[in-house]
């Protein structure tokens, strides 16, 4: 279970330590472009959630992540002899929460900075604590849809191939 932990802090760091360089070298609105009309580097700040819903509600935000790190730590040790896939999306969730959290206590706000344009799409833009909790969600889905089958299968492997 540690090694998910470590690894939540580790994407932690990797959020802070990119946000950081925005602050850093950009001003807000600056662009850079790294693949012509697909992805560029703008450096924005949200006061919201996703696409600023709840702008300038910081408490509703403090309240939920206090709830969602509880709810995570909690499953992880309730459920530590689960399939990995679960504790993969658990501290994916961790960290994406942990990181904009952290924003939302030094700035009152949260750094994006990732922009991707589909033709006339402009996706919101977002970061690595965004891309986290968007793919540990997806990874939590997965879990519970197929996790019974997927515990199964380890049981069956374990008293297969260790003694117990």
């Amino acid at each position: 279970m540690y090694k998910y932990l470590i690894l939540a802090a580790g994407l932690i760091g990797i959020d802070q330590w990119t946000k950081a360089l925005i602050v850093k070298n950009l001003s807000i609105g600056d662009q850079i472009e790294v693949i012509s009309d697909f992805l560029y580097i703008t450096s924005i700040r949200n006061r919201g959630a996703a696409w600023g819903i709840l702008e300038d509600h910081m408490s509703i935000f403090y309240a939920v992540t206090a709830v969602v790190i509880i709810a995570v730590v909690y499953a992880f040790y309730k459920y530590k002899s689960e399939h990995f896939t679960l504790h993969l999306s658990l501290s994916l969730v961790l960290a994406g929460a942990l990181g904009n959290f952290i924003d939302r206590m030094r700035y009152q706000e949260v750094v994006d900075f990732v922009q991707t344009v589909w033709g006339n799409y402009y996706f919101p833009i977002f970061n690595v604590a965004d891309m986290c909790l968007s793919i540990g969600v997806v990874i939590l889905m997965f879990y519970v849809l197929f996790g019974d089958k997927l515990n199964e299968k380890k049981r069956k492997k374990k008293g297969k191939y260790y003694f117990e």
